[in-house]
Order: structure tokens, then sequence, then C-alpha cells
């Protein structure tokens, strides 16, 4: 994990890599690492941290108290995140810190998603092959910022990762820097 300095007048950003395999990932790893060399935010893998899926809640809690935009980034699996993000956030969203009696310890912090899958974005509609939409399948992430009161950013998504080409690759990867900085608006989908 890096912990470099926030640049003056942005929001310090925390994103949380959950990728069970991330160096054998094109797209992921790509993304990932054009945030590190840039190194306005902190990288968190969480498969490497937990490999034991023993989840330190009070360490995960201090990372997320002390950002103000947390961003998830992971493939798209069987319509949801990989299982060690949904124990994540199981274990660290607990009733009086992110909800609940004190539960407030998340409240206007930003939620931003970025995921990647197989499909090509017209396959994530009603009436294509996978029916709903990214942003329907996504509505968990969603409705769990509303719960803690965070600000739920549109999600930044890569599809039909497998025909992306280099060239490709690298414009969403500075797209997608520039959108976790906060440098620019999200324009839309990729792929």
């Amino acid at each position: 994990m890096s912990n470099p300095s926030t640049p003056s007048g942005s929001a310090a950003t925390l994103v949380i890599v959950a990728h069970p395999d991330l160096e054998t990932s094109r797209i992921n790893k790509r993304l990932a690492a054009e945030l590190e060399r840039r190194g306005n935010v902190t990288i968190h893998r969480l498969y490497e941290r937990y490999p034991d899926e023993k989840i330190d809640v009070a360490r995960e809690q201090a990372l997320l108290t002390s950002h103000d935009r947390i961003v998830l980034q992971f493939p798209l699996f069987w319509y949801s995140s990989p299982s060690l993000l949904k124990k994540w956030m199981d274990e660290v969203f607990e009733l009086g810190f992110a909800h609940g009696k004190g539960g407030d310890k998340l409240s206007g912090k930003e939620l931003l998603i970025a995921t990647s899958s197989g499909g090509a974005e017209n396959m994530y509609q009603a009436g294509g092959f996978h029916n709903y939409s990214y942003s329907e399948l996504l509505r968990p992430f969603q409705q769990s910022a509303n719960l803690t009161g965070m600000i739920y950013r549109p999600p930044f998504v890569v599809g039909g990762i497998r025909e992306v080409s280099d060239e490709q690759l690298e414009k969403y990867a500075a797209d997608y820097a520039d959108y976790v900085e906060g440098l620019t608006a999200l324009s839309g989908k990729r792929g």
C-alpha cells in the first residue's frame, strides 16, 4: 500500500482494490498502476493485505475515517463484487460506525465504484444478454452509500475487457485517474 501526500485543495482519496488475482489482471492492474504512478491517492490492495481473509476492522475503519473519498475498484463477478470486498463491507461498515446510533463516521464522504466486466456495455441493458444495466447491478453499493450518509458518485465502468486495445487501456487509465483525483467529471462508460 502506498501512502502519498494529498495535493493541496483536493480530497484525501483511498482506493480499495479488490481483485483476487491482480497480477494477472490486465485492466484492474493498469488502472491501479496509473493511480500509483501519479501518487495522489492511497492504494489499498485487499487481497494482498488479507490473504487469510481475517480483516483488521479497527485498521480499516481508521483508513476510512482518514480519507474523504473512497473508491471501491473491482472486477464484476457474478453481478457483484469479489467475495473479500463483500466480507470487508460486512465487517467494516458495522453498526455504530457506519450506520445506526453513533454510526456517522462515513457521512459526507464520497463513494466511487470502479468496475470492469467481460461483457460489453450493450450486453448490460434491458433486453441485453445480462438484462440489467451496470447502474442497476451496482444498486447495493448505492444503497450502502445512502444508508451510511456517503455521497454516491457515478461508477467508472470498463466493459468488454477482452476487446480493449492497449491504446484504449491507456486512455481509460488516464480518464480513471483524472476522475478518481476529482479532476474531471465522468463522461460515460468505457467499452
